[in-house]
């Protein structure tokens, strides 16, 4: 038998752990079962029940919130080096297995395993991003109007940090929120969805063998009545960041108000694709395409409104549907899928409620928006194309978290961007055009928070800021050198001398 380096034992007991024992929850430094028992399934395959997990209690909640409060005050001040430290650790210990956790996201977020692994690497490079924005905290001393008097401005962590995480990227998100908490002092109590339980845990493994003192980060499973609603309304909490659903971030923030909890919401979107006259063909319609149909369009990013002008319509549709049509979907561990299925039945119900919709609104289907069948049983669809849509039509107003665009056609530019405003979210949207001027006004027509001009919608960096406009953020951007605004405050402190 060979030899086991660190990375290796922890890929065998990850591997052991999630296919042979229950996963447990992290609770005030212990990791606790309970009395409630939830699976996680392959929606590529459901025939495999990739882990089983304990779901959290009210009292695991109460626990939880309590030691990390406590662990806080001690880890607020840590040393900046340790925090560094520990951040570059958990980047390195998610890169030295990362076809490994790909594999566990695309099994159980059904996203293709490309895709998953390059979220891995993504999400190790959140944690190294951080772990040097911790020994660059900032204050200032700046000067008074008063004599013999300094001004010292600093900036101190917030405390015990909520992160509430969605499946569509379930390490990536949870990788963005819980690396600049902890890089800036915070304790961290991370509520995974429960469709996505396999790399949660395996994160907070990875946690757990570093440095970190107990109790500064926890993982509790379970629902978000439970789980979500007892981080809102705990004084003890001081902030949350969500990621999630408009219906869910409104709650959260209802349950939050009474105590005056710091909210970051990142919730809905309805994101546009403009395609100009003058614009390149090619790139147009590669845009659209990753734009609305990468990941199955579960992306907060994808487009589903694909408004072009009329002098390039045609020729833009019959290209896009031909490449349309070949895109493969299917398992996503099978390397040649470019779409894996929906994350769960519910999903793809929906998914042929708005088919249905869509044609009794009017519009036209062109192809697709079929539930179909792979080499293994699991929630696939077919890439829908709708064209002779109208802004107005729900299709076009909703976000559907689906892979279905419609295309709808507009005179002008002008035009264009009524179209794309025409929506109660703000998150991402693109242009694609050769013409310099209408590129740089759109930049300042388009009532969204992330600009994209000739390339698709989807597709963020991770050392700029993140988030939208209207009904689609709330609280500060998430992300690069923005995230402090959220997990630090600011205090001023005047020294008369």
């Amino acid at each position: 038998m060979k030899n086991l380096n660190q990375n290796d034992l922890l890929k065998s007991n990850f591997l052991k752990t999630i296919s042979k024992e229950t996963m447990k929850n992290l609770i005030a430094g212990e990791w606790k079962d309970s009395d409630e028992v939830s699976e996680n399934i392959n929606p590529s395959d459901t025939s495999d029940i990739i882990s089983t997990f304990y779901r959290g209690s009210y009292n695991h909640i109460f626990d939880t919130i309590n030691f990390a409060k406590d662990a806080q005050k001690d880890w607020a001040k840590s040393s900046i080096y340790l925090r560094q430290e520990i951040l570059n650790d958990i980047a390195d210990k998610l890169l030295a297995n990362k076809d490994y956790y790909g594999e566990i996201i695309a099994r159980e977020a059904g996203k293709p395993i490309k895709e998953a692994t390059d979220e891995v690497v993504k999400s190790a490079e959140f944690f190294s991003y951080f772990a040097a924005e911790a020994i660059r905290l900032k204050g200032a001393f700046m000067d008074s109007p008063r004599d013999s008097v300094d001004i010292e401005v600093i900036n101190e962590p917030v405390g015990v940090i909520g992160v509430i995480t969605p499946w569509n990227y379930p390490l990536a998100i949870a990788a963005w929120k819980i690396a600049p908490a902890l890089a800036y002092g915070n304790s961290v109590i991370l509520k995974p969805s429960s469709q996505t339980p396999a790399i949660a845990y395996i994160l907070a493994k990875i946690i757990d063998t570093t440095k970190l003192p107990k109790g500064v980060f926890s993982l509790v499973f379970g629902k978000g009545g439970v789980i979500g609603n007892a981080l809102a309304e705990s004084k003890k909490v001081h902030a949350i960041t969500f990621t999630g659903s408009v219906a869910v971030g409104k709650e959260l923030a209802k349950r939050s108000i009474t105590s005056m909890t710091k909210l970051q919401l990142e919730m809905g979107s309805k994101n546009s694709l403009i395609i100009l006259d003058d614009a390149d063909i090619n790139i147009a319609v590669e845009a659209a395409l990753k734009g609305a149909y990468n990941a199955n369009g579960q992306k907060c990013t994808s487009c589903s409104k694909i408004i072009v002008t009329e002098g390039i319509y045609t020729k833009f549709l019959e290209i896009f549907k031909t490449k349309m049509k070949s895109l493969v979907v299917g398992n996503a561990m099978n390397p040649s899928s470019q779409i894996g299925p929906c994350i769960d039945k519910k999903q793809l119900d929906a998914n042929l409620e708005y088919i249905k919709l869509g044609q009794e609104e009017g519009a036209t289907l062109v192809c697709g928006g079929e539930a179909i069948k792979a080499e293994t049983d699991g929630y696939y669809f077919s890439p829908a194309l709708f064209v002779d849509g109208k802004s107005s039509m729900r299709i076009n107003q909703e976000e559907m978290f689906a892979a279905i665009a419609c295309v709808i056609k507009v005179k002008d530019y002008d035009e264009a961007i009524e179209v794309l405003n025409d929506t109660e979210f703000g998150l991402s949207g693109g242009i694609i055009t050769n013409n310099l001027k209408k590129a740089m006004q759109f930049k300042h027509d388009a009532e969204i928070g992330n600009v994209m001009i000739n390339l698709p919608t989807a597709g963020m960096d991770n050392h700029v800021p993140f988030g939208g406009r209207k009904g689609s953020s709330y609280g500060s951007r998430e992300k690069s050198y923005a995230a402090s605004d959220f997990y630090t405050t600011t205090k001023t402190a005047y020294i008369k001398y």
